[in-house]
C-alpha cells in the first residue's frame, strides 16, 4: 500500500467483523486469513490502516489474523485530535493500567481467552501474539495463556511514567520465565535506539527479567519513515512504530527487515513440519 493508501480510513472490508463475547465482554474483532492463529494487537489510537496493513502482512504469510478492537475508531487515520482524545480515555479506563505499580493490566484477561478461542478455531502448534506500543507488553502477559507459544514485543511502552520500570510484576515475570525455559521458546522484541516511550533501559529491565529468553532488536533511528500520520506528527516525535508507521516499505530496509523477521518466527514457532502452505 502507498503512503497516500495510509493517509485515508480503511474500510478494513476484507476482514470479517466478528462481535465476541468472552469473560462476559464483547469486543469486535476483525478475522482474516487462514491457517495458524495469531492476534495482532494495534497501538495507539487505535486499528489505523499502518496497524491493518501489518495486519494484512501477517495474513498473506499464511496465517489466520485476530485484530482485536480495544481503543479508538476502527480504520481510522491516526489525527490529532481524536488520537489525544481516544489516548486520554485509555489512560483512566480501567482495563488499562499504565502507570509504575499497578501491575498488568486487566484487559489482558480477555486477550488471553480470546486465545484460546482462536486456538479452538485454528488448531496448529498454538497462537502467535504481537503487540505494539500501549498493547506493547500485552503479548507477554497472555503466555500466561498456554496456547500463546509466539510472542513478540514491538516497542512496549506501557508504564508511562516510568521508563526504565516494566508493566508486568515481578510474579508474572518468573512465571513466563521459568515457561519459556521449561518449552524452550524466546520472546522477540524491538524497539528504535533513540524511541523515548520505549526506552534501552527498559529493554535492559525485560533482559534482567527473562535473561536469554528476551532476544531484543534495536533499529537506528535513520532507519524510520519520516511521512507520519497526524497524531504522531504531533505526540510521538521520536522514532517509534517499527513495524507500522515509521515502518520504510522497501528492499533492504532494518524496518521490512524486522516485519521478515517476524514472519519467520512466526512461520517457525506455528507451522507444524511438512505442513504445506495450502494447509496453512
Amino acid at each position: 500500500m502507498t503512503i497516500q493508501e495510509m493517509a485515508v480510513d480503511d474500510p478494513l472490508d476484507d476482514f470479517a467483523r466478528r462481535y465476541v463475547e468472552l469473560e462476559s465482554e464483547a469486543r469486535a474483532v476483525y478475522v482474516a486469513g487462514s491457517g495458524p492463529a495469531v492476534i495482532v494487537m494495534p497501538e495507539m489510537p487505535g486499528i489505523s490502516p499502518h496497524v491493518a496493513r501489518f495486519a494484512r502482512w501477517i495474513r498473506d504469510a499464511g496465517f489466520t489474523v485476530y485484530l482485536p478492537s480495544l481503543f479508538g475508531r476502527d480504520g481510522a487515520v491516526a489525527g490529532a485530535r481524536e488520537g489525544a482524545e481516544v489516548f486520554q480515555r485509555a489512560c483512566i479506563s480501567r482495563e488499562f493500567r499504565v502507570l509504575a505499580g499497578q501491575g498488568a493490566s486487566p484487559v489482558t484477561r480477555w486477550l488471553r481467552a480470546l486465545a484460546r478461542l482462536a486456538h479452538a478455531e485454528c488448531a496448529g502448534p498454538g497462537v502467535g501474539a504481537i503487540g505494539m506500543c500501549f498493547t506493547g507488553n500485552f503479548a507477554l502477559s497472555m503466555m500466561l495463556e498456554p496456547a500463546v507459544v509466539a510472542p513478540v514485543l514491538c516497542q512496549p511502552s506501557l508504564p508511562l511514567n516510568s521508563p526504565a520500570r516494566l508493566e508486568s510484576d515481578a510474579g508474572e515475570l518468573q512465571t513466563v520465565r521459568e515457561r519459556l525455559e521449561r518449552e524452550d521458546r524466546i520472546v522477540l522484541a524491538y524497539r528504535f535506539e533513540g524511541d523515548r516511550f520505549c526506552t534501552s533501559a527498559r529493554f535492559e529491565a525485560y533482559a534482567r527479567a527473562l535473561g536469554d529468553r528476551f532476544v531484543a532488536r534495536e533499529i537506528p533511528d535513520g532507519a524510520a519513515n519520516g511521512e507520519v500520520p497526524p497524531f504522531f506528527a504531533r505526540y510521538v516525535d521520536c522514532p517509534h512504530s517499527v513495524v507500522t508507521v515509521h515502518l520504510i516499505d522497501e528492499v533492504g530496509q532494518p524496518t521490512t527487515a524486522a516485519r521478515d523477521e517476524i514472519l519467520r518466527f512466526l512461520a517457525a514457532t506455528l507451522v507444524q513440519p511438512g505442513m504445506s502452505p495450502q494447509a496453512r
